[in-house]
């Protein structure tokens, strides 16, 4: 699971006498699941152990963590909970698909997650300042920009009436496509459901596109196929926005997000935290507040699209 590049990454910026290893107690494990591939979340992972060192702990030093990565099979995420269970970890960290298996798994082991679904309407948690039980964690209100996204594209797009959402639908639930729907309509824009969830379905949702823009929902297989998913929006010339920051860095026209590296650090944080005592009943949920807009200029030149000044003076980066 490539945890050696992990901990000799970190080995060489720190190095620690043996002497004082030797005289640390027995370090707790961290059981970090992600949905994502060590090639494509990385940099996440690195700021997750940056908020760790917040707290004063240091992989390989006072703490170790066990990594898993399911490179986008959501069918592995029990498997690897089960086995963090199996093994006692004394925390669970992961997004919202890993703490979802976690709360059935574990009663008992606390677990800290990043979501970007109200973790009350969800039920991961009983309300945001007393979580109850053993789950708490950050909330980056990635669903709840699709107003914000919709109205960006807009912006971008405007003689775009009929709107593409691309879902999948063995992860997209209903309130997210009625939050979507509902966003248009306030738009006055219509909206074309594209479903795939695997790597045909996707081809064949481009296959004939009907929309003048597209809007591609939140979601780990598809951020694993990324650069699939922007080639094909090219090809067709289709402008999209997209949930995270990654896609407009690869060549994707727009993105619109909370700041996922900075709710990593906040979970590396608050898993620090729980390992200093603290009960995960007792921690509110932190609701992040960073915002970034991206938009990739070479992208929108070769859809032929004239970036507006408003939204060029709203970024807060742009792709040359």
């Amino acid at each position: 699971m490539r945890r050696r590049e992990f901990i000799a990454g970190l080995g060489s910026a720190v190095a620690w006498p043996a002497v004082a290893r030797a005289q640390q107690s027995p370090r707790p494990v961290i059981g970090f699941v992600s949905v994502n591939s060590f090639d494509e979340w990385a940099a996440f992972a690195s700021a997750f152990r940056d908020g760790l060192k917040e707290v004063g702990y240091i992989e390989g030093y006072n703490a170790e963590i066990e990594y898993r990565w399911a490179e986008g099979r959501t069918e592995r995420v029990p498997v690897f909970v089960d086995e963090m269970v199996r093994r006692q970890v004394a925390v669970i960290f992961g997004t919202h698909d890993i703490a979802l298996a976690a709360k059935v798994a574990t009663t008992t082991i606390p677990v800290v997650f990043l979501t970007g679904s109200d973790p009350v309407k969800s039920s991961l948690v009983a309300s945001f300042n007393r979580p109850g039980g053993n789950l708490t964690g950050v909330y980056f209100f990635s669903n709840d920009l699709v107003m914000k996204r919709l109205e960006l594209l807009h912006q971008l797009v405007p003689r775009a009436a009929l709107i593409a959402l691309l879902v999948n639908p063995n992860v997209t639930t209903n309130d997210q496509v009625q939050d979507t729907l509902d966003a248009a309509r306030v738009l006055g824009l219509r909206v074309d459901i594209l479903k795939a969830s695997n790597e045909d379905e996707i081809d064949a949702a481009f296959a004939a596109p009907r929309a003048e823009a597209l809007v591609v929902a939140a979601n780990p297989f598809f951020t694993e196929r990324r650069a699939h998913i922007i080639a094909l929006a090219a090809r067709h010339a289709l402008p999209a926005v997209y949930s995270v920051r990654e896609w407009a860095a690869t060549g994707g026209l727009m993105s619109y997000s909370t700041s996922l590296k900075d709710a990593y650090r906040q979970g590396g944080v608050y898993v620090g935290r729980v390992l200093k005592g603290q009960k995960p009943a007792d921690l509110p949920v932190i609701q992040s507040t960073k915002f970034d807009l991206v938009i990739n200029l070479k992208t929108a030149k070769a859809l032929g699209l004239t970036v507006p000044e408003t939204l060029l003076a709203t970024s807060d980066e742009v792709i040359q």
